[in-house]
Parts: C-alpha cells; sequence; structure tokens
C-alpha cells in the first residue's frame, strides 16, 4: 500500500508521473474502502476486485509492491468492448473463397474507414473502458428490476431495448417474448400462458407431423382400449381374416388432394428442401452445424417449426429463407439460462416466429409481389425514404448506373431481416432494435436498409454499376451502433413515405 506520507513530486515531474502517483493512491483508497464497507452484491458485480482489471496494462500485483515504476502507458488508448460484449471481428469472412471480400485496400479511402470497427492489436481481455463497464452494469440492473414488476411498462421496456440488451441470462429472451407479444405485460400470468400455448403447439406436433400410418394406429389402440370386448371377439377365429376397410382418401396410393396420404408426401418434398436449408444456416457456429447430438437436435427442432408453419399456411407454405429469419429467435430462446424456458425453446420459438411473419409474410408470397403488399411496393418505400434524406444517392443509383435496382440487393435485406447480412452477434444487437421500435418492425428494417445505403455514399458515388452490385450484395462490415444511429436519425417526408402502422 502507498505511503500517504510520501512526497508529492514536484511541479517539474512530467505529467505522466503525476497520473500514475494519483492512480496508485485512488487504488489504495479503493482497497480500504472495499475492506471496510460492506457492499451489497449488485454493487460487489459493478465494483472489480481490482482496479487494475478496469486499466490497460495493469498487472495482478502482490499489494506490497508499492514501486512508482511504470503501471500502464498513458500514451496508449483504452480498448473497449464492442456493443453487448461481442468482438467486431467476423469469425469468418463470409465471402471468402468467391472474390467477393472487401479489405481497407478495396475501400479507397473514401471516407467509409471511419463507419468500419475498428481494427486493434490484441489486448488483456479485462481491460474494458470502466464508463461501459458501469453503464452496462447499471442497464442490466434497471431491466432485471424492470421485468420484475408485477405490470411490465413495456414502453420502457422498448426505450432499454433500442439501445441493445445484455447477453447471458434470461434477459433478451424474456425482453423479445414482451416485444412481440407473446408475454403479456402481466407477469402473473406469464406461467399460465406459457403452459398453454406450450400445450397446444405440443398438440399441433401431434395431429401435424405425425405419420398417417402412426396416427391410425394410435387412433385404433385408443379404441381398442376403451372396448371391454376383444376387437376380434365376434369374428370367426377359423374362418379368414377380414380386411380392414380403408377409404380412398386414406390409402397410401391415393393422389386425391384430400388423401392424408398425398398431403404427407408433399410435405415430406418440403421437409427435404428445409432439411437441405437448414445444413448451411450458420455454419460456422457449432449451435445449428455438426454431426454432433447437440447439432443435430437444434436443426430437429427447427426442422419441426418451420414444417409445421408450411402445414398451417398452404398459401405460404415454406419459402427458402425462413430458416435464416427464424435462426436467431431459437439460438436465444435456446441459450436462456431458465433451464425449463431452454427446454420449451422450439414451442416458444414457433410461436414468436409466427408472430414476426405476421407483418412480412406477404413478402413471401409470390402472388402478392404487385400489390400494395408486397415486397416490390416495399422497395419502393425504401426509395421513397432514400430519396427525401439523400436525394444525389437516389438519383445516382436510380438514373447514372444502369438503375441498381433495390430488387437486386434489397429484396434479401427486407425479406430475410437483414440476416444475411451481418454477423450473428451483430444480428442479435440489430433485432434488439427492429423489435423494439415503436412504429414495428418494419419500419426500422427500412430505416436500416436506407441507413445502409447512406453509409456507403461514397464508394456507391464512385463506384459503376457492377461495382456498386457487387457491393451492396456483399455488404461490407461496418460499425452496427453508427449505423443503427444513422437510422434513427433519418427523416421521413411524410407527403411521400408512408409507413404502415
Amino acid at each position: 500500500m502507498i505511503n500517504p506520507k510520501a512526497p508529492i513530486p514536484s511541479s517539474s515531474s512530467s505529467l505522466p508521473q503525476l497520473l500514475r502517483c494519483f492512480t496508485i493512491f485512488l487504488y489504495s483508497i479503493i482497497s480500504m474502502l472495499k475492506g471496510k464497507l460492506k457492499l451489497p452484491e449488485k454493487a460487489r458485480k459493478a465494483f472489480p476486485d481490482r482496479l487494475g482489471s478496469l486499466v490497460v496494462g495493469f498487472d495482478d500485483r502482490e499489494e506490497d509492491n508499492a514501486g512508482l515504476g511504470s503501471v500502464f502507458d498513458f500514451g496508449e488508448e483504452l480498448e473497449t468492448f464492442q456493443p453487448n460484449g461481442f468482438s467486431s471481428n467476423r469469425e469468418s469472412d463470409r465471402n471468402e473463397g468467391d472474390g467477393d471480400g472487401f479489405d481497407d485496400e478495396k475501400m479507397g479511402g473514401v471516407g467509409e474507414s471511419d463507419l468500419r470497427a475498428r481494427q486493434r492489436p490484441e489486448r488483456e481481455s479485462g481491460s474494458i473502458s470502466v464508463l461501459q463497464a458501469i453503464a452496462a452494469e447499471e442497464k442490466r440492473s434497471d431491466l432485471e428490476h424492470e421485468l420484475s414488476q408485477p405490470e411490465i411498462n413495456l414502453e420502457k421496456l422498448q426505450r432499454v431495448a433500442a439501445t441493445g440488451l445484455p447477453d447471458g441470462g434470461s434477459l433478451r429472451a424474456t425482453t423479445w417474448k414482451l416485444l412481440l407479444g407473446y408475454l403479456p405485460s402481466s407477469r402473473d400470468i406469464w406461467e399460465k400462458e406459457l403452459a398453454e400455448n406450450r400445450q397446444k403447439y405440443a398438440k399441433l406436433k401431434e395431429e401435424l407431423l405425425l405419420n398417417p400410418a402412426e396416427v391410425t394406429r394410435r387412433k385404433d389402440g385408443a379404441m381398442s382400449s376403451g372396448d371391454n370386448q376383444p376387437a376380434d371377439s365376434d369374428s370367426d377365429i377359423d374362418g379368414p381374416l377380414k380386411r380392414h376397410e380403408i377409404s380412398q382418401e386414406d390409402h397410401p396410393l391415393s393422389l386425391g388432394k384430400g388423401s392424408v396420404w398425398h398431403q404427407y408426401f408433399q410435405h415430406t418434398e418440403i421437409a427435404e428442401q428445409i432439411d437441405r436449408d437448414l445444413q448451411r444456416t450458420h455454419p460456422d457456429m457449432k449451435f445449428f452445424s455438426g454431426d454432433s447430438s447437440f447439432g443435430r437436435k437444434n436443426r430437429e427442432a427447427m426442422r419441426n417449426i418451420l414444417l409445421l408453419f408450411s402445414k398451417l399456411n398452404p398459401e405460404i407454405r415454406y419459402v427458402q429463407g425462413m430458416n435464416e429469419v427464424l435462426a436467431p429467435i431459437f439460438y436465444v430462446f435456446s441459450t436462456d439460462a431458465d433451464e425449463q424456458n431452454s427446454a420449451n425453446a422450439e414451442a416458444d420459438s414457433f410461436s414468436c416466429f409466427v408472430r414476426l411473419l405476421s407483418d412480412s409474410v406477404d413478402h413471401f408470397c409470390q402472388q402478392l409481389d404487385n400489390s400494395s403488399v408486397g415486397i416490390l411496393s416495399t422497395l419502393s418505400r425504401l426509395m421513397e425514404l432514400l430519396k427525401a434524406n439523400d436525394e444525389e444517392l437516389w438519383r445516382h443509383l436510380e438514373f447514372t448506373t444502369k438503375q441498381v435496382k433495390p430488387q437486386y440487393y434489397a429484396f434479401r435485406w427486407i425479406t430475410l431481416l437483414l440476416t444475411q447480412e451481418f454477423n450473428f452477434q451483430s444480428i442479435l444487437r440489430i433485432w434488439d432494435s427492429l423489435l423494439s421500435n415503436t412504429f414495428g418492425v418494419q419500419d426500422m428494417l427500412l430505416r436500416l436498409c436506407c441507413a445502409m445505403l447512406i453509409c456507403m455514399k461514397g464508394r456507391l458515388l464512385s463506384g459503376d454499376f457492377v461495382a456498386n452490385l457487387k457491393l451492396l450484395q456483399h455488404y461490407p462490415e461496418i460499425n452496427v451502433e453508427h449505423l443503427l444511429q444513422v437510422a434513427r436519425d433519418l427523416r421521413v417526408d411524410a407527403s411521400s413515405y408512408h409507413f404502415s402502422m
């Protein structure tokens, strides 16, 4: 511990020496206070055991080492975690191998380097900003307090979620369920609502996902168990066996539209398509991929959800890409720290997946493409929003470069809710804002798509048709918090742009 009677460096001492002395003196005071004061548990979490864990280069030392040598470099910038504690670096380049990756040299120094996450050398994992640590703990505490109330304030929950939800625990899973309307605002009836919804899902699976032969077998078994007489008691045992009467609709070879077997075989083809798509869902994550029982179990649950959705929506069925929309929901619910919730992730994910698609399901229906609720109308509203906020860029894309139409790039952005444009951790952060938007998911989604164009303005203005198309179809890595801020700051021209409420 530092000697409080030690002489203070003279005015001729360098600034770094003064700062070092002040830092060590502050640490000694904190150490003494923590030894005498009894802090509550939450305060202890936010209050690190050593000041050095919050400062770059502060090595763990014994308390009797009171030398005033170099403790850390003051010329070195403090490292901070990216939002939600995830690194901005992708584990693997999405475009590796096909020549579509974008590096700093290809950026051409047009100004987008400030938008991309800064690349820094590896440092100690404990080197985080003090202010960020305090802010993150305050957000977590506020969120835990709000979710523990008998009546949830949804407006406050939306404001907190819009800034990003903490990782770990049950906070994101519970908040998403509330934002999607799966959980009611009254906490007292959560248990009842969850039990009913999970029971309904189990019944739907039994009715729609079982092989027709299995359904018939169960029915026959139920009828036999309820009859006091043996099933063949009235038959002549020595005579020929009687054939079961099978209607045309129940025959496995029937081609009738009403045949349960014909419907079953039709959905078998859809199930095969779902299986192929699930194999390509985030292949870099063990949660979704691999031959382990863990990965197979998760894919099987997602397969059930998508196949059940297809059977319940025969006009739309399953459309390629729905697996990407389901993935974030199922991941968040499956990793819920509450064991009962994680065990029922499949049922909860199905209900929330249906709710999420309810606002955008028309985008998957080709027959509605040219209608007011179809994808082409939505793409038109996107370009109107761009025109209202950056007419120069809008004019360049519409007229100067052979019309880089939004169908070429934004179709995927919108229908898949940006799930293929960013790494998985960034997707979770973006969805916090999407789901918490006061005016709905589609409002914030179009704002984000417009912001993605504006953030690439320099490169788009200087690029030709081919370069711009390649850029937008393989969107480069970007600082997600900056992108979200640009989206929030966009103005809406009421005379030419109208969000559906």
